[in-house]
């Protein structure tokens, strides 16, 4: 197989995200006894700062998880909610067939913070202080 990038090995553990400075995060967690699930939450944060145009805490973030040696999967939905007024009654109060798939009424309430605190509080190891400090 052609590849332009090299392989990457390693024994203690590795961290890939569209940044280096959320990669470096997130490994700097496991070096300091975080555990995969800190380093995922320090890397997403760091992101939202070093890349605001593409992450952020208006967003979605579905996750899939595993945690090794326990055999399941688990999945932490982190993708928004329509508002309680998004009824169809409401959209066809407004004249409008369907529900719309873009602009201001297509809006969703954001749900990935919920998620990556929700991840952290349930799998993490490191307190919320530790994890976000890379960010700030």
């Amino acid at each position: 197989m052609f590849t332009t990038r090299p392989e990457l090995v390693g024994t203690f553990g590795m961290v890939s995200s569209t940044h280096w400075l959320a990669s470096s995060a997130g490994m700097a967690m496991l070096e300091k006894g975080g555990n995969a699930f800190d380093a995922a939450v320090a890397s997403g944060m760091v992101l939202q700062v070093a890349e605001p145009h593409l992450n952020g805490p208006g967003g979605d973030l579905p996750l899939i998880l595993h945690r090794a040696g326990s055999g399941t999967m688990e999945v932490i939905c982190g993708q928004g909610s329509a508002p309680e007024g998004a009824t169809l009654s409401h959209y066809h109060r407004l004249g409008l067939d369907l529900v719309p798939g873009t602009g201001l009424l297509a809006t969703v309430i954001p749900g990935a913070f919920d998620a990556w605190m929700l991840m952290l509080r349930d799998h993490g190891s490191k307190s919320l202080s530790e994890v976000f400090e890379s960010a700030m």
